[in-house]
């Protein structure tokens, strides 16, 4: 009887990723970083923050942002499908720098910060055109 290989496509696997590696220069991914990183004002979400002495670290709003514009760029409109994309998704992985914010997390961000969202997503649009 022939002897072959074992099939391990379901097994897991550990990877070393280098994440800064993953983001492409040319790549939607990279302009986003890039824009998000250095074109936009994010000063006006400090105001909402005022936990520097109680409470827990917030997630940064860059990382915030970055996330859901790659999710809406992506399709993904849920917040529970842009958590899940954090946790599997490699491009996630490296636009956050591997942090995965609980759906709810990013739904509030949403909800309690769309006035300062919506001028930003606008700016990006503009400076991607």
């Amino acid at each position: 009887m022939a002897n072959y290989k074992p099939d391990l496509s379901c097994q897991n696997k550990f990877i070393p990723i280098n994440f800064a590696e993953q983001i492409l220069p040319g790549t939607f991914e990279y302009a986003l970083c890039y824009i998000v990183e250095n074109k936009l004002d994010l000063s006006g979400f400090d105001a909402w923050y005022n936990n520097d002495k109680t409470g827990a670290a917030a997630y940064p709003p860059s990382v915030m942002l970055k996330i859901i514009l790659l999710g809406y760029a992506h399709g993904l409109i849920s917040s529970r499908r842009i958590a899940k994309a954090c946790e599997t998704n490699i491009l996630f992985m490296s636009v956050s720098g591997d942090i995965q914010p609980h759906y709810t997390s990013i739904a509030g961000f949403v909800a309690k910060m769309h006035e300062q969202i919506e001028p930003l997503f606008t700016q990006v649009l503009m400076i991607c055109d």
